[in-house]
Parts: C-alpha cells; sequence; structure tokens
C-alpha cells in the first residue's frame, strides 16, 4: 500500500492527481477569504468510503446549487482511488471557486459553472464498528454508546435557499456553538455529569431546535408531558430487550433543513432506510415547548453513526431522562 500524505493535498487543478504533492493555499483562494464553496467529510473502511452514493449526490446537489463546474463521477473515481490506499480513516474534501479576474465577490457567469479548486486530507484513523445497527433497508450503520446532550444558548443562522441545507465553508456559527459546549465541560466547578456532554443542541433564529453542534438530530414524543413518576423507557421494552428495534418502534421526527442546518449524509441515509416501515420519518420542527416531552432523541453525522442521548439538560437547567438503550 502507498503510504498517503497525512496533510492537504490539491486535487486540482494539477496534472496528475494520483501523486499531487501538498501546496500553499493562497490568501486569495475565495474559500478562505469569503467562504466560497462547500466540504464534504467522508469515513473509509476496508478500502471503501462509506455512503458513497450519498456523498455522490451532495457533491452533484451542491455545485449546482453554488453554480461550480465540476466533474463529479471523475472526481468520485479519485477519491475512490485514494479511499483504497488509505484503508481506514477519513477523507476530509473542500471545493472552492477558483481565483476570479476582478476584485470583490463577483465571479464571471459561465453556463458550466465556475471553475474550483479542489483540496482533499487523507487521515488515518479508526472508524468505530464496535456495535452495528441494522437499518430496516439492510444496511448497517455504527451505534455509539449512550451519552448525554444539552441545549446551547448559541444559535445558527437561517438562511435563504439555495443555501439552507448546503455544507458551505460558512460554519462560524457552529463555531461558537462549539466553543460554548467546550467552555461548559471545562468549566472548574463543572460537574461531573455536566464533563460527559457530548453533543449540543441548537436552535436557529427563528427560536426552533434543529441540530447539533456536528450532527444532525432524530427525536419521539409522547403525547402528554409525562410526570416524575412514570417512566419514559415503559413503551420501549422492545428496544430495551433488543437495541435492534430502536429504529423502528415508535415515530421518528427530525426537523426541515429548509432554512437552516446542514443536510447531513447520515440524516438522509435514516430518512430513506425508514421511508418503507410503519413509521416513516416525519419532518417536523422542535419548539421549546416539544422539550419535556421527548421520549427519545439521537443525534447522527457520516463518521459517528448514531450517538443515542441518556438525557438532555434544557436552558434553565431542567434534565429530561431518556431510560433505554
Amino acid at each position: 500500500m502507498k503510504s498517503l500524505p497525512n496533510r492537504w493535498v490539491c486535487l486540482y487543478p494539477q496534472d496528475d492527481t494520483a501523486t499531487s504533492e501538498a501546496v500553499t493555499l493562497s490568501p486569495d483562494n475565495r474559500g478562505l477569504a469569503y467562504a466560497d464553496g462547500f466540504f464534504t467529510t467522508m469515513g473509509v473502511l476496508d478500502g471503501l468510503i462509506l455512503w458513497v452514493d450519498y456523498h455522490h449526490q451532495r457533491l452533484i446537489s451542491h455545485a449546482d446549487a453554488l453554480q461550480l463546474d465540476i466533474d463529479c463521477e471523475e472526481l468520485l473515481a479519485v477519491l475512490k482511488m485514494y479511499a483504497q490506499q488509505l484503508e481506514q480513516g477519513m477523507l476530509k474534501l473542500v471545493l472552492t471557486r477558483a481565483a476570479q479576474d476582478f476584485r470583490g465577490y463577483g465571479y464571471v457567469p459561465s453556463e458550466s459553472g465556475s471553475a474550483c479548486e479542489v483540496w482533499l486530507k487523507p487521515t488515518v484513523m479508526r472508524i468505530s464498528t464496535a456495535v452495528q445497527l441494522s437499518l430496516p433497508d439492510g444496511n448497517l450503520v455504527p451505534m455509539q454508546p449512550n451519552a448525554s446532550a444539552i441545549c446551547l444558548s448559541s444559535q445558527i443562522a437561517c438562511l435563504p435557499p439555495p443555501l439552507a441545507g448546503l455544507k458551505s465553508l460558512s460554519r462560524l456559527d457552529n463555531v461558537l456553538a462549539s466553543g460554548e459546549l467546550q467552555r461548559i465541560k471545562a468549566e472548574p466547578l463543572a460537574s461531573k455529569f455536566a464533563k460527559s456532554f457530548s453533543e449540543g443542541l441548537l436552535r436557529d433564529m427563528s427560536g426552533h431546535w434543529v441540530e447539533g453542534t456536528m450532527s444532525n438530530v432524530f427525536y419521539q414524543l409522547a403525547d402528554e408531558p409525562l410526570s416524575e413518576s412514570e417512566p419514559r423507557s415503559s413503551v420501549y421494552e422492545d428496544v430495551d430487550n433488543n437495541p435492534e428495534n430502536y429504529l423502528t418502534t415508535g415515530q421518528w421526527y427530525t426537523p426541515s433543513m429548509d432554512q437552516s442546518g446542514v443536510a447531513g449524509v447520515m440524516r438522509q441515509v435514516i430518512i430513506d432506510a425508514l421511508s418503507t416501515t410503519e413509521y416513516p420519518v416525519v419532518i417536523r420542527s422542535l419548539s421549546d415547548e416539544d422539550l419535556p416531552r421527548l421520549t427519545r432523541l439521537f443525534f447522527c453525522n457520516a463518521l459517528r453513526g448514531i450517538m443515542p442521548m441518556s438525557s438532555l439538560t434544557l436552558l434553565l437547567g431542567d434534565i429530561v431522562d431518556f431510560e433505554f438503550v
């Protein structure tokens, strides 16, 4: 196996994408200057890109939305070659609009879209596969151990179409939210419980809870708020006895990405997998009033898979427990 550099390489513009060497990013790069581009992060296992068809679709949809000229099939072939050499780890791909001939934000419109700079960083890392959940369509997805989450005061932007839902390079709201989560965990007086928070739930500027700092969110609701004496797990005995039923017991909801958030790869994998079951995923806003009624909640992304939560700490400090899985 050829050794891959754990550093950024420029796939384009270069003549030989297979042997491209690391190059210096120019301050004129529009991704650096204006966040003019997008990225995707791909897990690699046994030399194969996980959820490759979904990442391929992201390349196509984002290129169309941002008017970028990308040969998605050719680029995907190069990515598969890097995955084979990497064997196990992560490929982070960043695409930015090429430098323009005039100063400012604008770019020269073209029927085929703007030329791109394409950057890739292969990273050797372990992809967790200790526990894998079988989806109804037969695909396997990693399932992480139970963790806890907290509602954050940081908010994410509401964006117009076609920007909403894109994994664009403009992620400052997520940066600040992640910083808030780390500060909570690092506070000198933080409890052991607080230090265990693995994710934070974020609102957008309209006040709806949309996603995590690095993930999408799915949830289930009780018809009425549950009393302290009523066990939340009582309706999920099948789940307790057989975690394979985790996704197929009860109605799952996930917030819309129509005005904020990132329409993640794993989010779509789960929506598609449940689309032909008794309970297809319902796209539904998550409001403050819903939080006390939550009976199950998990976050997900393409690298970590499903991250089930055992509790959610609300803004005023109340804790909603999820006693299952």
